[in-house]
């Protein structure tokens, strides 16, 4: 898959190595381009994937993009910085696609082989009752601005309506109700 050119090719090809692969003609111009970059822009792709085949894949795969959009007015340079580019988005667009897991329900996490940890306590099946003992053991004040403002999707504006008090002073209370509240959780899952 990955040829390196031999000394006799590196000398018959010496003339063409000077001139801009792509202003070459046809299938010899494509083998030089590749040949003058084929070891550079798999050791790159090697250093971001670190896996032999998969680095030859994605050299090859570069390659491939490279002549359906090669443009013949390019110098040398221009060239090697585009392939690079390439190289890089592919690299890119493989990691993607290596870390999409579809997680549309717990039974796609399942089966992908998620699991959750042992020490952690099960899942209340009804979130409802366990945000109801959360709000229980608030203070009155602190579980009526986390009613409004979270059950019942009041703005700050109407919650401060509600309790008759400032907007202020609703953000100041929230943040203090939510700070206690996760206090509760963690005292919640420690004992049980």
């Amino acid at each position: 898959m990955l040829r390196r050119p031999s000394v006799q090719d590196d000398e018959a090809d010496s003339s063409q190595q000077h001139s801009p692969p792509a202003a070459s003609a046809g299938a010899s111009g494509v083998r030089v381009l590749y040949e003058q970059h084929v070891a550079a822009i798999y050791r790159f792709i090697y250093a971001k994937v670190g896996n032999r085949e998969e680095a030859e894949d994605l050299t090859s795969q570069v390659f491939l993009k490279a002549l359906r959009g090669l443009d013949a007015g390019r110098d040398a340079q221009s060239i090697q910085s585009w392939l690079f580019q390439v190289a890089r988005t592919t690299v890119a667009d493989h990691w993607r696609e290596f870390y999409r897991l579809r997680t549309d329900s717990l039974d796609d996490l399942l089966f992908g082989g998620w699991e959750a940890a042992a020490h952690e306590a099960p899942a209340e099946t009804d979130a409802g009752a366990r945000a109801q003992r959360i709000l229980d053991r608030l203070p009155t004040r602190y579980r009526d601005v986390l009613t409004y403002r979270f059950l019942l999707n009041y703005s700050v504006r109407e919650t401060a309506e509600q309790m008759r008090l400032s907007e202020a002073n609703v953000k100041v209370l929230q943040f203090r109700a939510l700070k206690r509240a996760a206090g509760e959780v963690a005292a919640m899952a420690g004992s049980g």
